[in-house]
Formats: structure tokens, sequence, C-alpha cells
């Protein structure tokens, strides 16, 4: 898949529209002009989500109430589609060649992997920044997985809720577990659904770290860990879970929040055998990364037939100027690559093939490429 253009307006401070060659794009700039805001808007047209903030509203433009980024993407039997994602306020609005699309279908027109350095969570941060790294390889797979972790986060907030209502009210043990069998139900069918799936993406991402990728000279694999290992037979998930779920009613109620379930599972990454987020160091976090994504991204290949598109943030920071020109080689011919940097000159060995945009306050001032508008190449 390729993404042909990219306009935005009212996203932060961008405004216009892009261009993007086929292969490696390279966007420089001074600091603070809007490099990375051009990334995040590919980004949102991919999972209709920011790599910076939770709350998208704070990507409006001061003193606007909406803003939109558009984009065409293409494939390699010459199909074309317009995406299109709006934020008014707090809500935003989907849509595919100018119709209103359901999320799981939207998610599945553009792939795209990013390494920045909000992603480092993934390595040395929370277990969650963990879950959400498996979540996002698993949806790029397989969309519906969105479905399935949406309906399950409204089933674990319905189910706080009444354990927090019942250690307000004193309810009996009985009453409380009366109350929440429809939706301990719930949550074992999905818990089930969510464990299976990111079992087998990381399975599956094993199998793919096992073979040379990038640097030879480092071995990651990873590992997932359910919440609920050594408390039981693994193998038979759900009834583990059921009992889980049993015994632990109490301490529930007692927390006010649900304890068991896949919402507390986490991922192991070992670099060379050493666990990053406790012995890594900053450079090996970062190769450790990279590595993941390289992964995701070859995995996504092998089981949809094309790559998806790879974003790199502030790439002079984050690699040293070998291992940049190392991995842009092993790039090409491979992935659409979106790459930001203050320093063109440390990319100066990948300018002669690369489509090269300099960005001025939110907008594209020059390139090496004839740029027209949007609209002009809607009409191609």
């Amino acid at each position: 898949m390729i993404l042909e253009a990219t306009e935005a307006h009212q996203f932060r401070n961008l405004s216009g529209t892009i261009l993007w060659g086929r292969g490696l794009n390279i966007i420089h700039g001074n600091n603070g002009q809007g490099k990375t805001n051009w990334l995040e808007a590919i980004y949102l047209l991919s999972r209709t989500k920011s790599f910076r903030t939770a709350r998208l509203h704070e990507a409006i433009a001061f003193g606007h109430e909406e803003a939109f980024v558009r984009g065409r993407v293409s494939s390699g039997l010459g199909l074309e589609r317009d995406l299109q994602v709006t934020l008014q306020g707090a809500s935003k609005t989907i849509s595919v060649n100018g119709k209103k699309e359901p999320l799981a279908p939207f998610l599945s027109q553009l792939q795209v992997f990013a390494f920045t350095a909000d992603e480092l969570e993934v390595v040395r941060g929370t277990p969650e920044a963990r879950r959400r790294f498996i979540d996002r390889g698993v949806a790029s797979l397989t969309p519906p997985y969105v479905q399935t972790l949406s309906d399950y986060s409204s089933v674990l907030k319905q189910k706080n809720r009444i354990l927090q209502d019942a250690g307000d009210r004193e309810l009996s043990s009985i009453e409380v577990e009366d109350l929440l069998a429809p939706w301990n139900d719930q949550l074992v069918t999905l818990g089930i659904l969510i464990h299976g799936h990111r079992s087998d993406y990381v399975e599956r991402m094993n199998e793919v770290l096992e073979r040379a990728l990038f640097e030879r000279r480092r071995e990651v694999r990873i590992r997932y860990l359910s919440s609920l290992e050594g408390r039981g037979d693994l193998s038979d998930y759900e009834t583990l879970l059921r009992d889980r779920l049993r015994v632990r009613l109490d301490a529930e109620v007692s927390a006010g929040r649900s304890l068991i379930g896949p919402h507390r599972d986490d991922l192991e990454i070992l670099l060379d055998g050493r666990e990053m987020r406790v012995f890594g160091s900053s450079g090996q976090q970062r190769s450790a990364l990279l590595l993941l994504d390289l992964a995701a991204i070859s995995l996504y290949n092998s089981w949809s037939g094309s790559y998806p598109l790879f974003l790199i943030d502030d790439v002079d920071a984050e690699l040293d100027e070998k291992r940049i020109g190392k991995l842009l080689e092993y790039l090409e011919g491979r992935t659409q690559t979106f790459v930001t940097t203050s320093k063109r000159s440390y990319l100066q060995g990948s300018i002669s093939g690369a489509s090269v945009f300099e960005i001025e306050d939110g907008k594209a001032i020059s390139d090496v490429r004839e740029r027209t508008t949007f609209s002009a190449a809607l009409n191609r």
C-alpha cells in the first residue's frame, strides 16, 4: 500500500498538501516547525489515534473548533481510496471515499508502524504500553479485534461500577456474585479471545525474530506474560479464568475494581537474553524496539502480501548515522518510509533516492518533486 498524498487543515499547525514519494520520504526543518505533526497526521489516518496524546481535541489548532486530515491511499492492484478523519471537539468522524465508515473496516485501509521516542515506553514503560503494542499488531492482522477490545473495555467498566457500588453498600458476597455473573460471563468470553489472539501473535512474532532482520548481532525474543501464570493450567484458560474470578471475588470488592483478566497481562522483552525493561541501556532499548517494529512489519507482509508504512520520528536523535544507513538500506524496496530530522545533512547519503520535504510553519515549502493541490491529485 502507498500513501500518495496527505492534506491537513487546523490539525496542530499544519496546512496544505504533500504528495509523497513511494520510497523514502525525508521531512526536515528547524525544531518546532511541524515535522512530527505530519507524521502524526499520517498515523491518525491509519489508526484514528495519535502517538503523542490520548486527547485528540488537543491536536485541533488553537482558536478552531474543527480539524481534518485527508489522505489518498493506493494498492498494488491500482485501487485508490480517499481516507479522512475529522475532529470536532472530543468527537471524531471517519470516512472512506466521502462516506462514513465503521472503525474496524477503516482500520484495514492503511497500516502504519511508528518508531518514536514515545514508543520506547513499549520497552521501558508500563505493562499497558506493552499490551497496546501487542493489540496494535493483532489488529493490523485482524481488524475486528478492535471491536473485541472495545467490548471488553465496556464490560470491564460496568463490572468496576458494580464492584465500587458493592463496597459502598456493603453487599454480601452472594449478592455481589449474582450482580456480577452476567458481566463475568462476558469477561470470560471476550478474555478468551483476547488471550488467544495475543498468544498467537507473540508466537508468530518470535518466528519472525528468529530470522535475520536488520541487526544480525542482536537476538530479541518476547514472551506473553499472563497474569494467571502460575495460578493453574493456562492451556485450559477458560476454566482457569472462571476459577480465579470466583476465588478473587472478595479481593475485587475490597479493591473496587476488576483484578482478574487479560487487562492485567504483560509482555517480557528480551535482548540477548536480558530483560530490557530492567537491564537494558538506552541504546539497547532502542535496538529492541526497532527490531520489534521490523518484525511486526515483516509479519504483516507475510500475512497480507503488502507492506505497511513505517514512520521514524527524529531519526538522528534515536539512531547513529551508521545504523540509520543500514536501516534505510534494509527498508529500501520494502516499505514506504517517512523520516523526520532537523539535520538534513545527517541523511545526505540517502537523499539521492528520496523525496525530500522542508517544513516551515506547518507547510511544505520546498521539495525535490513537483507539487500540486490535493484536489488536482484526486482528478488524476
